[in-house]
């Protein structure tokens, strides 16, 4: 099997590989097009694919998902599970809908040889990461899944965490994963910082609006709402089918761990500091985020104006669209996929408009976005293994 020092032969300036079975045209400009030619080695046993992957923490909601996808890569092949609760277990008996694939036993992470891997998808708690990814080869490309490195101010990360970061030092190379908005950046990256769920949603659409001065940076209000997966699947009280099944619930009001990365986000475009009002609920559902962001326009602004900005900034993306007007978004649409859909509406408040965003949070919101990035990380078109269309009903 071939390793990663395999792909130090990606030309990106010639758009190609320059390895005879793994040529594979790339797209170097930030449109997304599918390859006129693909060569490549299929086989339904993962280890018998070109680049080996490692997963950490895959006995969780994200690790699986991963798992789910990867099953239809052509090129990437887990090799490599840790899981330290679960250690010594298979992956089908953790996850039984993942029985049809040939998967290694998982492992304790103090076990685990990632001289045998080429990339590493992380999808351990926050806290946990920090440590473990800075003991990592150096050599290889990561996307860490937790919340360890998306935030840049490292005591705003304290702050928000209630804890010191133990890895300053590797902060300084993270790039942030939003890929829509910061591909080039990720493809030079070795460690990129998966953005979280409501943080996508979010930014995806108020991104393009703000940086074309049609929206006001101020009195920006965010009512989101997640799936009960988005709160990961660890035994807790809250989650149980008695408590949340038949009603709604708000948490972390005020105090949202994605209000931080969410501002930066935003500040960042802006060039000035960004406050959002951010309240989560969380919904009797499994699967699906919504983000309904009510917005102030700029002076002489009308909601036609940020629906033609949001086409013009997605018309050549695959995995966000805008729909026509007057189609509101549902979280059923993008059920499975990595899809993000979105549409503006007038608010009847003069000056004022509703922009409605939805996602897949397990998707689109974590494990999609980590499979995009590591695509684009090793010169690979960043649609392959993600063109599931989404599960309806």
């Amino acid at each position: 099997m071939s390793s990663l020092s395999t792909l130090s032969s990606v030309c990106l300036e010639q758009g190609c590989w320059s390895k005879g079975e793994r040529q594979i045209r790339v797209v170097a400009d930030k449109r997304v097009k599918r390859p006129s030619s693909m060569s490549f080695r299929v086989s339904a046993n993962s280890s018998e694919k070109d680049i080996r992957i490692g997963l950490l923490g895959a006995s969780g909601y994200t690790g699986a998902e991963i798992v789910r996808l990867l099953a239809n890569h052509p090129h990437f092949g887990v090799t490599l599970m840790t899981a330290d609760r679960k250690a010594g277990q298979s992956m089908d008996s953790v996850f039984p809908h993942l029985r049809a694939q040939k998967l290694p036993r998982l492992i304790s992470v103090k076990d685990a040889d990632f001289s045998t891997v080429d990339a590493v998808f992380c999808c351990l708690p926050h806290g946990t990461t920090q440590e473990i990814i800075k003991g990592l080869p150096t050599a290889l490309k990561i996307v860490d899944l937790s919340a360890d490195f998306r935030l840049r101010d490292i005591s705003e990360y304290e702050e928000w965490y209630g804890q010191p970061h133990k890895a300053v030092e590797l902060q300084k190379e993270v790039v942030y994963g939003l890929t829509e908005l910061l591909r080039d950046d990720i493809r030079k990256a070795r460690l990129v910082a998966n953005p979280g769920c409501y943080p996508t949603s979010v930014q995806l659409p108020l991104v393009p609006l703000l940086k074309a001065n049609l929206i006001k940076h101020e009195n920006i209000i965010i009512d989101a709402k997640s799936g009960v997966s988005g709160a990961g699947r660890g035994a807790k009280e809250a989650n149980l089918y008695s408590e949340i099944a038949e009603g709604i619930s708000s948490y972390g009001v005020t105090r949202h761990r994605h209000v931080p990365e969410i501002e930066q986000g935003l500040s960042d475009v802006t060039q000035s500091k960004v406050t959002v009002s951010f309240t989560p609920h969380l919904m009797p559902m499994i699967r699906g985020m919504q983000s309904t962001i009510y917005v102030e326009m700029a002076p002489g602004v009308r909601t036609e104006d940020l629906h033609q900005q949001l086409i013009s900034s997605y018309e050549d993306e695959e995995f966000v669209k805008v729909l026509e007007e007057g189609v509101v978004p549902r979280t059923h649409n993008v059920r499975g996929s990595n899809y993000c859909f979105m549409n503006v509406f007038p608010d009847r408040i003069p000056g004022r408009a509703i922009i409605i965003s939805v996602i897949d949070n397990l998707v689109k919101g974590a494990s999609g976005q980590a499979l995009q990035n590591l695509n684009i990380m090793l010169g690979l078109p960043e649609t392959t293994g993600l063109l599931h269309q989404p599960l309806f009903p």
